[in-house]
């Protein structure tokens, strides 16, 4: 198993110095642009992520990057770092407390490490491949409910919910939980870490907006995969789901696929 520590130290470094360079920004108070796709954009979110690619390309001289906001490298060693400066903007704006600095280590494909960083809340959550996962060092494994009435669900971006095949059911489906929470994308999949949450569906995403999440998740015992089932960050939307509740996920999706 490789040893991550290096990464992990300096990542949670990169994540905690990247959250203060945010709030000092929230502090003076926020103004946004919109994007193309009618996401906001700060310039927070850019300097941080100046800051984060610059730190990482001095810490890794030979991984690559990707960032929302624009940075991106070429690999030399088969790594890349995936960077959002700030996961939620819409939460940052308005001054609500949950939104991340997210930043995941992909190594031939894999995530193999990631930070979410919630500035506001003081909470700092890790993982590494096969080194479990953690916030703010305590280690973290998701829930053993099994039954859909017993369970809390996730769901993120309403807003797209529509276009997608199971639309349709998702209301009645969603009847059947014991309570349904929508608290924000990054949150609601630390929540599921932590077992405060057992499913989680968001149907639109991009790399950046997964790849800490994915091996956070995955490391504290969940199972994730796109809407089509496969296990990827580049699929464009995301499951992820205690074990236990993972064949019900997948059963309500095949499903409304076929039903279409």
């Amino acid at each position: 198993m490789q040893d991550y520590s290096k990464e992990l130290e300096r990542g949670r470094e990169i994540a905690r110095e990247a959250g203060r360079i945010a709030l000092r920004h929230q502090q003076r108070g926020i103004g946004f642009e919109s994007k193309p796709d009618a996401s906001p954009v700060t310039e927070a979110d850019r300097e941080c992520e100046r800051f984060i690619a610059a730190a990482l390309a001095e810490a890794f001289p030979d991984d690559g990057l990707l960032g929302e906001e624009g940075a991106a490298r070429e690999s030399r060693s088969g790594r890349r770092w995936i960077i959002d400066p700030i996961d939620g903007t819409r939460d940052f704006v308005r001054g609500n407390p949950n939104w991340a600095v997210l930043i995941g280590l992909e190594s031939e494909g894999e995530v193999a490490a990631g930070f979410a960083h919630f500035p506001a809340r003081d909470e700092l959550y890790w993982a590494a491949a096969g080194a479990g996962a953690y916030r703010n060092g305590a280690r973290m494994r998701v829930s053993s409910i099994d039954q859909r009435p017993n369970a809390v669900l996730c769901v993120n971006g309403f807003s797209t919910v529509l276009a997608q095949p199971f639309a349709g059911g998702l209301l009645e489906w969603l009847a059947g939980f014991w309570a349904v929470r929508s608290l924000g994308g990054c949150l609601d999949a630390m929540m599921l870490a932590q077992g405060q949450a057992d499913l989680w569906l968001e149907s639109c995403a991009q790399p950046w907006d997964l790849a800490a999440l994915k091996v956070i998740a995955e490391e504290a015992g969940a199972v994730f995969f796109d809407l089509a089932g496969r296990r990827t960050i580049y699929g464009g939307s995301c499951v992820i789901a205690a074990p236990g509740l993972e064949r019900e996920a997948r059963r309500f999706l095949c499903a409304e696929r076929g039903a279409r």
